[in-house]
């Protein structure tokens, strides 16, 4: 069983499809742990606010089997892969680590970039895995994450209950 983190987030009707979206995730995955949820700016172009926040869980699937199943849960909630890279979204689910597994195949990068870019990321990363190491740099989360250049990148918690019996 492979120990995997899904950043996730939502800038069109946020609530009912983060709602949604967990409850899909606890349908795919198990043991999920839910990372506070973040109010932020879109980033790379104009539009609504997102929410973001990541889960950790567990996987008894190879690795493209995870991302078919995240974008199969994607699509379940409307996700138009028509739109540029940075567009609104109803749901964005990106696999941000499986284990500890290195790969650059073009389509799929593991670790996900976006851990060392985007506070949205890195910030719920560190909340809910502060010991775990990143497998390039072998920095733990709370470390890049204390090394974070934060300037432009407001994050602010917000409270969301969902109905599987977890606060985010």
């Amino acid at each position: 069983m492979a120990r995997i983190f899904i950043g996730v987030g939502s800038n069109s009707d946020r609530e009912k499809h983060i709602r949604s979206g967990v409850r899909a995730l606890g349908e795919a995955f198990h043991n999920l742990r839910i990372s506070t949820i973040y109010e932020n700016e879109a980033v790379g172009f104009s539009g609504d606010n997102f929410y973001n926040f990541v889960v950790g869980c567990d996987a008894g699937l190879e690795v493209e089997e995870v991302v078919s199943r995240l974008h199969r849960i994607e699509d379940e909630h409307g996700r138009d892969r028509s739109q540029p890279r940075f567009s609104s979204r109803t749901l964005d689910l990106d696999l941000l680590l499986y284990d500890d597994l290195v790969i650059d195949t073009g389509s799929l990068h593991l670790p996900r970039p976006d851990i060392n870019e985007y506070a949205y990321v890195l910030c719920p990363l560190a909340e809910i895995a502060p010991e775990l190491r990143h497998p390039v740099s072998r920095k733990t989360y709370a470390t890049l994450w204390s090394e974070f250049d934060r300037a432009g990148q407001d994050l602010r918690p917000v409270e969301l209950n969902v109905e599987l019996g977890i606060k985010i």
